[in-house]
């Protein structure tokens, strides 16, 4: 890499990671505003890898009227006071949009349709869950957020497995999708990741060791199968990156690959201590 690039990525890095930090201390409406504009990113950038296929097609206004429909429905009873089994109008407007199918003639709308919705998922229920993640850090009234010690432990072992690869690796760790992920670089990034665990708990001091150390043995191993999954899509695809909206750094799904993947987990761990082990 460049020294220009390095520059480039680094001061996009610093800025970015500003904004998603400062995000974590917000109230919960600006991180669902942020997070819905990102999503919409990141859904973009997913129905831009068909776009050279000749039998695929996804709708875009289709794709991003349910996306962002079903993500302020869903967000609604973090914010304001609502009736939880009126979600449920999700169901009959899911309908609605992939009946748009029978005009469009297109072919495979099978297809079609199950890309659509595995790309809402993909793009929406990651970001739903960092924002839960938030409103659990109220719930729970843990001081430090949640959502802020997911993404250190995550930025921790993105790194510390970038340099640990460039200095030590030699052993492929998944040749046919990423050539230069190493095995030396996965074990050192979540031999950091552990570390990196321990001083949270000790800069906190307000959950347990059990809880970072737990968090961190689920967070590096996710983040790193996030990274593969997205390395697969682009493969298939036959692009370099997502996007460029993130100058060095590509587009939104480059840059929260490892997130969209680990978050589910880590709420789900975050949840059942919170609930079953701190109480």
């Amino acid at each position: 890499m460049s020294l220009s690039n390095l520059a480039l990525r680094s001061i996009t890095g610093f800025f970015f990671g500003a904004v998603i930090i400062t995000s974590c201390f917000l109230p919960l409406i600006f991180q669902v505003v942020l997070y819905a504009i990102l999503m919409s990113i990141a859904l973009r950038e997913y129905i831009q890898f068909f776009k050279s296929s000749n039998s695929l097609s996804i709708d875009k206004a289709s794709a991003h009227f349910l996306q962002l429909l079903v993500f302020f429905i869903v967000s609604s009873p973090l914010l304001i006071s609502i009736q939880l089994h009126l979600i449920w109008v999700i169901v009959p407007i899911f309908f609605l949009v992939i009946i748009n199918e029978l005009w469009r003639n297109v072919e495979n709308p099978m297809v079609n349709i199950s890309l659509l919705l595995f790309g809402i998922l993909y793009t929406m229920l990651p970001f739903y869950l960092i924002i839960s993640l938030g409103n659990l850090s109220l719930d729970y009234s843990v001081v430090f957020p949640l959502t802020l010690g997911m993404y250190i432990l995550i930025w921790t072992n993105d790194t510390f497995a970038y340099f640990s690869g460039r200095l030590f690796g030699k052993q492929p760790l998944f040749s046919r999708i990423s050539p230069k992920k190493t095995w030396e670089g996965t074990f050192g990034g979540i031999l950091f990741t552990l570390i990196m665990g321990g001083i949270l708990y000790l800069l906190t001091q307000e959950l347990s060791l059990l809880f970072w150390l737990v968090s961190a043995a689920i967070v590096a191993p996710t983040a790193i199968l996030g990274d593969l999954l997205e390395s697969l899509f682009k493969r298939s695809a036959d692009v370099k990156d997502s996007g460029n909206i993130l100058p060095g750094h590509g587009g939104v799904l480059d840059r929260f690959d490892a997130v969209l993947f680990t978050v589910p987990f880590y709420y789900f761990w975050s949840l059942f201590y919170l609930q079953y082990i701190a109480a």
